[in-house]
């Protein structure tokens, strides 16, 4: 079997929706056996792939994530968020994206972002007098900025597959996820300056004290995880295990962490975590048929030969990842692509870090595209929305995360000052 019936035959394993992970497994070994090799080897890559001592971060993170959405975190943010910010007109918009930023500092992962946001927020908002697209498209959107803030899940996966520090990956990526803060909240100042009854209410100064109060553990989370990594205390593993034992202390104290809510988690956290390791195991065994297939060299070639300049090269891997995460979901790009991508762009002098924050930006924007569209299946289930909907509501935000992915891919610095600065 050569790679173009390789690449035949997997096309065909997705058109006919067998789930990527054994599409993937299912070609490879196709392809080894067809060209002699053991099926031990084979299967040696799959448990080779998942061996990573970072990789143990995931399941610890996504479980920080699980349980705070459990345990009524969003709730606390929401509440607030809203005390904050009572006069400004179009107030419950910027409490919206507020939160969505105090949930991406805990969660790491947009899907746990968007459940719980989309949950509290766009029933609230709707009842207000904002448009359900409006809302839907915010809430989804919004989400993004857990998989760029740390500590983000794709993230660890790309530090681990490009075998570059998470550390310094996370802090590239914290002023891109500002931007993207940014970017979506003059959409919405420009959104409600069009709209009437979008005025606010009185400031409550017992109100915000209350809510302060309630939310101040919550708001720990984020300092322990990122202080922890930062400040070279510890590692982003040990990072994810202590946040975890906090998470589960801040629920004691809050009192809402009960049995059931401990195995809910626990469950979800394990499909997950299950699904992203098979995904890996299975991109690993890909790996090997590329790296035999030396795509790698070829593809190397054949930008270079296009191309020497290191923009043009990122524009065109941006149009190429665009299309790829409106098809598939994240971590499979990555886990197949990071050994392939990372060799060129080294040739064009492109730091690894900036080629991660884009990477990772670039297949979140398309994890809000149909058919893929992950976050928008999410927010569509919880909201009890056709698809279309909220597709249509999520489409105007779409501009100022190009925009930003856009900066991030023409000035490099703004990725890696950060990195830099830290000694990182």
């Amino acid at each position: 079997m050569d790679l173009t019936v390789y690449l035949l035959v997997l096309t065909a394993l997705l058109l006919l929706r067998v789930p990527v992970a054994f599409a993937m497994m299912a070609s490879s070994m196709l392809y080894f056996y067809t060209n002699g090799n053991s099926p031990g080897l084979a299967i040696r890559s799959v448990v080779d792939g998942i061996n990573s001592f970072p990789l143990l971060a995931v399941p610890l993170f996504i479980f920080v994530g699980t349980v705070a959405n459990h345990l009524g975190i969003a709730s606390r943010l929401f509440d607030f968020a809203l005390a904050t910010l009572p006069r400004v007109r179009g107030n419950l918009a910027y409490v919206n994206l507020g939160t969505s930023v105090g949930f991406s500092w805990i969660s790491g992962s947009a899907l746990a972002d968007a459940a719980a946001l989309s949950k509290v927020l766009v029933p609230e908002m709707v009842r207000k007098g904002y448009t359900y697209g409006f809302a839907s498209g915010l809430s989804a959107s919004g989400s993004l900025l857990s998989t760029i803030m740390p500590p983000s899940i794709p993230a660890v996966l790309f530090a681990a597959t490009a075998a570059i520090s998470t550390g310094a990956l996370f802090a590239g990526s914290i002023l891109p996820a500002i931007l993207m803060t940014l970017g979506l909240a003059i959409y919405v100042f420009i959104w409600v300056r069009k709209r009437p009854g979008m005025e606010g209410t009185r400031f409550d100064g017992p109100a915000f004290r209350t809510a302060g109060v309630r939310v101040i553990g919550a708001l720990f989370t984020p300092v322990i995880i990122l202080g922890g990594i930062l400040g070279g205390i510890f590692t982003p593993t040990e990072a994810a295990a202590i946040a975890a034992a906090y998470m589960l202390v801040l629920g004691a104290a809050y009192r809402t962490l009960t049995l059931k809510v401990l195995l809910r988690s626990a469950k979800e956290t394990v499909v997950v975590t299950s699904g992203i390791l098979l995904i890996l195991g299975a991109a690993n065994l890909m790996g090997q048929v590329l790296a035999r297939e030396q795509v790698s060299r070829v593809l190397g070639d054949w930008l270079t030969n296009l191309t020497d300049s290191p923009i043009i090269f990122l524009l065109v891997l941006n149009v190429m990842l665009l299309l790829l995460g409106t098809f598939l979901e994240a971590p499979p790009v990555i886990l197949v692509l990071v050994p392939v991508l990372m060799p060129i762009a080294a040739q064009f002098g492109i730091d690894p870090v900036h080629l991660g924050v884009v990477m990772i930006l670039n297949l979140m924007i398309g994890s809000l595209t149909p058919p893929v569209g992950a976050v928008l299946f999410v927010v569509g289930s919880i909201t009890r929305q056709p698809m279309g909907v909220v597709f249509r509501g999520v489409l105007p935000f779409l501009i100022p995360l190009v925009a930003v992915l856009l900066l991030l891919t023409v000035f490099p610095p703004i990725v890696t000052i950060v990195p830099t600065i830290l000694g990182l």
